[in-house]
């Protein structure tokens, strides 16, 4: 019977080894959850004391250890309130003790991952008195596997799952919360697969997808059967961004003729933007996208310059004035710095959402958060070539996160726009920019040089 148990266990642990290092995420389930709640269980009052998270004892509890002649009470750490497993780590609540901030825990959280020999640790405060330790078991982000996203009548109809957070969380991209967005990133960073990851997260849903891919469309045009307008070239991107602009011009005009603002109307009914029209009346929504906004700002003629500041002059007007009629930028670029022209940084100011993947320079990632956050700054450059697709997404709140998308090759996003090009609305205004699809014939273009004619 001895030689049966000890048999078990040595499967038992070989089998928990190799989970370990080839299933991580299995191995939290049936085995890490339990070890690390029961190692933390174990080493919180010293942990806490360690990391200096502890208030000494109150006077009243002073005052009646020197009355009864009892040792002095130990310094109190906070009380645990809740220890919940998760999918990828634990999820900590504590009640702090009078005298502690939630920046403390803040600032202790890598001391707090080495004590608990946790993946990650992080520290948020839900509620005056209460932070929340989110941990995480393993490296989430080292093979990304997005968890079926969670259905909800009251999510918004714009919310899209399209990377996973550092500490398992997924990280939405929600355009009615956080209108416009920017995204940068080198040359082989993962900024065209965060693309992909949004326009099939998109795809979808009942909104209208417009975009300008500057590089001939060799990253949107594959998609073209979702959008209902693309451009591949500066010339038909400036027709396309001023047919917007007139666009945006007549949504104001229903949304103004709808309002009917006296006194017998409620304040919830007086609309402001499409999304207090009815849904009979409401126009679609678009989501506006830039992959490379460099080329739309470069100029080597006088041509050129003059179509550039109607490009940027375009832009920028949308940024400012598209969230309530429905319109919302998606902007990708290498760099986006002043060096672009006059316009570039009050476009970019209009720019909430910032996501940096792997940057060249310190530079670069400050034109993404150095007006919001110098720690993600930081974060930004301290991504390794090693590892496409780690990105640093923040807000202007100075909030930030390491966020990796689920690779998607060219050929899944491609089946699913496909699949979904049904739901391809058609926009009047833009009508004489929707992609023509054909059939595509590979010896229609040929690069090779062509052969000297001999006698």
């Amino acid at each position: 019977m001895g030689e049966f148990i000890v048999i078990v266990l040595v499967v038992v642990t070989v089998a928990a080894g190799l989970l370990r290092r080839r299933r991580p995420a299995w191995y939290w389930v049936c085995f890490g959850a339990v070890l690390a709640s029961v190692r933390i269980l174990v080493r919180y009052a010293s942990v806490m004391e360690a990391c200096g998270l502890t208030v000494p004892p109150s006077r009243w509890r002073l005052a009646l250890a020197r009355m009864a002649n009892r040792p002095v009470p130990e310094s109190r750490s906070p009380r645990i309130l809740r220890l919940r497993p998760t999918r990828t780590g634990l999820v900590l609540r504590l009640k702090l003790r009078p005298g502690q901030d939630a920046f403390d825990f803040s600032a202790a959280t890598d001391r707090l991952r080495h004590s608990f020999g946790m993946q990650g640790v992080s520290s948020r405060e839900l509620r005056s008195g209460v932070v929340e330790l989110r941990m995480t078991g393993y490296d989430v982000l080292k093979c990304v596997r997005m968890p079926a996203p969670k259905t909800s009548a009251s999510m918004s109809p714009l919310r899209v799952p399209v990377a996973l957070r550092e500490d398992g969380a997924i990280h939405y991209r929600d355009y009615r919360a956080v209108p416009h967005g920017l995204t940068l990133g080198a040359t082989q960073s993962g900024k065209s697969v965060y693309q992909r990851n949004l326009v099939c997260g998109l795809a979808p849903l009942d909104v209208a997808l417009v975009g300008i891919d500057c590089k001939q469309g060799v990253e949107l045009f594959p998609l073209a059967r979702r959008f209902s307008a693309l451009a591949d070239n500066p010339d038909t991107a400036l027709d396309l961004l001023e047919a917007l602009v007139a666009h945006m011009a007549d949504v104001y005009q229903l949304i103004r003729a709808e309002q009917r603002i006296s006194v017998a109307v409620p304040d919830a009914e007086i609309a402001a933007d499409i999304w207090d029209l009815p849904a009979g009346l409401r126009p679609t929504p678009v989501v506006f996208l830039v992959d490379e906004v460099a080329e739309l700002a470069l100029f080597a003629s006088k041509d050129e310059e003059r179509r550039r500041d109607r490009i940027i002059t375009a832009l920028v007007r949308l940024a400012q004035l598209g969230r309530a009629a429905g319109i919302y930028l998606e902007i990708c670029g290498q760099r986006f710095g002043s060096e672009l022209g006059k316009g570039i940084t009050m476009l970019r100011a209009q720019l909430t959402g910032r996501t940096a993947h792997r940057v060249n320079d310190e530079t670069s990632a400050s034109m993404a958060f150095g007006d919001i956050s110098p720690d993600a700054v930081l974060a930004a450059i301290q991504i390794s070539p090693d590892t496409p697709g780690i990105a640093v997404a923040g807000d202007s709140t100075g909030g930030w996160a390491r966020i990796r998308a689920p690779h998607t090759s060219l050929r899944d996003a491609v089946n699913l726009c496909n699949a979904h090009a049904d739901r391809t609305p058609d926009l009047p205004a833009l009508a004489a920019f929707r992609p023509a699809v054909a059939a595509f014939s590979p010896a229609s273009v040929s690069l090779s040089k062509a052969a000297p004619v001999t006698a």
